[in-house]
């Protein structure tokens, strides 16, 4: 398993040549790309679905055992489970949402 962030599938968004996804990341959503899964993961992604981001791109579908997983190994690295919402969100994140 690749560390990254974990996070849930909201929903797919349209357009962008279908690679674009809403995952919730403890609470807040972000837009990531599926762009580097194998095709046929492309098309099984479904709201409720746990992946793993990272820089942007979910890199790996996991159940929800190994989301947990990833969490904890982020945990370890003294990363919060809680958004951080003392920083200040950038302009991005203001149109689009978060990035991962």
């Amino acid at each position: 398993m690749c560390l990254g962030i974990p996070g849930q599938v909201v929903a797919r968004i349209e357009g962008y040549g279908d690679q674009l996804i809403l995952v919730d990341v403890v609470g807040a959503h972000r837009q990531v790309n599926i762009g580097m899964l194998e095709d046929e993961d492309q098309a099984a992604i479904r709201p409720g679905d746990w992946v793993v981001i990272h820089m942007g791109f979910v890199v790996e579908r996991v159940d929800e055992a190994g989301a947990e997983k990833a969490m904890a190994g982020l945990e370890l690295m003294g990363r919060a489970r809680e958004p951080d919402a003392e920083r200040p969100a950038t302009e991005q994140e203001r149109r689009v949402g978060p990035a991962a």
